[in-house]
């Protein structure tokens, strides 16, 4: 024993000693990975305004009135920064592993992580169109990690260090879209995949703590914002025609950003091959700005959609916004899936809402959007209850959405399990049950 922890041992019964550290580890873990959100949602401003020159929000959620050039000049720009900078990461010193990895025991560098961390904010800013939810999970994960190496001498097990770390990548992401049940359950479905007394305490309070103070920074405005006519019967009906349309092409996304990051460029190739693709974002942009970044603008156009044929436009923004975020991955670049899988359930549902309406009008398109959204992100992240309460929280629903909600949200699954229980053409790995544990957004 070290002599100058002996003394404190001694003195607290060996009884006391692991909730104290948990206790202790749970408050300081949560104030450090909400603080940390809060400076990655400012930086994610900062970059917007001197890029795009908008500051984001529901009522503004893309670049919208900034001129077509610095659209794609912007996307540009950013993509060979983020390229070099990654190229240098990945190639010149210590890599950063995943989350996944975290939890199994992998340390994770320091100031090469905060760098990476802070290059995804960037190109995501810039308008990359890529996930940035991974961010503020790899920097919870990464100061989770800094602590335990401080209180080495307090004898953590194992099964303790793998709940901190997969907590405090909770954490982060509940700091940054202010949802502490998504955080928790990040950590008990995805990360942990056990489910007890003290994980879900410590994951749970750790959330709380990282989204109150997220919200302090940052502001606690919902992330979409939806109408305010309530959820009603007809929307199981719906539920029921459109959320295993879009499970499957949950599915489909799922295989295919995970042969994307199977294949991530991490040589020099990166550095043409980020460019060109942030290059057709831009190009993409100049007649679509709702393909740009992590997918918020797509989503709550296709919530605010008005029932015209011009809606149906939305499955090609939808298509637009899939096969960017596949190819940004591929090329090299890292980030989440999440809430591009949103932006791409959401135009699908309100185009389908829209065809819906047709035959049986009622039903408000945002709320057809949202059933398309939960749908899609539960299927393309095998995460159901992490998927649900995410479009809860971040959108403000009411306890009435539940219900048709958790229906989409399970045939959503369901549904899935027809793509993903075969193998990738070509690829002998298959999709592991009951979850898709290795799917991009699980393993970071």
């Amino acid at each position: 024993m070290h002599p100058e922890t002996s003394g404190v041992q001694e003195r607290v019964p060996s009884r006391w000693r692991r909730p104290a550290f948990l206790l202790v580890s749970t408050v300081i873990l949560g104030l450090a990975a909400g603080f940390s959100s809060g400076l990655l949602a400012l930086l994610l401003e900062a970059v917007e305004s001197l890029f795009l020159d908008f500051n984001e929000s529901p009522l503004l959620p893309g670049p919208f009135d900034t001129p077509w050039i610095r659209r794609a000049l912007s996307v540009l720009i950013g993509g060979c920064i983020a390229a070099v900078i990654w190229w240098l990461l990945r190639n010149r010193t210590a890599k950063v592993p995943t989350v996944g990895k975290a939890v199994k025991g992998e340390s994770m560098p320091v100031w090469q992580t905060i760098v990476h961390v802070c290059t995804q904010i960037f190109f995501v800013g810039t308008g990359g169109s890529i996930g940035r939810e991974v961010a503020p999970r790899e920097a919870g994960a990464m100061l989770a990690g800094v602590w335990l190496r401080i209180s080495r001498y307090a004898r953590v097990s194992t099964e303790d260090r793998q709940l901190l770390v997969a907590a405090a990548a909770g954490a982060g992401f509940a700091g940054i879209y202010l949802s502490p049940l998504t955080g928790a359950l990040f950590c008990l479905e995805i990360l942990l995949k056990r489910i007890n007394a003290t994980t879900v305490a410590v994951s749970f309070s750790m959330s709380v703590i990282a989204a109150t103070l997220g919200g302090l920074i940052r502001g606690t405005d919902p992330y979409y914002a939806v109408g305010t006519e309530g959820f009603t019967p007809k929307l199981l009906a719906f539920a029921v025609v459109a959320a295993p349309i879009t499970g499957i092409i949950g599915g489909l996304f799922a295989k295919a950003t995970s042969w994307a990051e199977r294949r991530k460029s991490t040589t020099i190739h990166i550095l043409w091959q980020l460019p060109l693709i942030a290059g057709a974002t831009g190009l993409v942009a100049i007649w679509a700005p709702q393909v740009m970044g992590n997918g918020r603008a797509l989503a709550q156009v296709s919530m605010d959609s008005p029932i015209t044929p011009a809606i149906l436009f939305l499955l090609a923004f939808g298509l637009a916004k899939a096969v960017l975020t596949i190819l940004t991955i591929r090329a090299g670049a890292s980030g989440g899936t999440l809430t591009p899988s949103i932006a791409v359930g959401a135009s699908v549902g309100a185009a389908l809402g829209a065809l819906w309406s047709l035959m049986l009008p009622g039903i408000p398109i945002w709320q057809c959007a949202i059933v398309g959204a939960v749908a899609m992100l539960s299927a393309s992240q095998q995460a159901p209850l992490m998927a649900l309460m995410m479009l809860m929280e971040i959108s403000h629903l009411p306890i009435t959405a539940l219900g048709p909600l958790g229906l989409a949200t399970c045939l959503g699954v369901v549904a899935s399990r027809l793509v993903l229980a075969s193998p990738l053409t070509g690829d002998s790995q298959r999709t592991p049950a009951p979850f898709l544990s290795k799917s991009n957004d699980s393993l970071r």
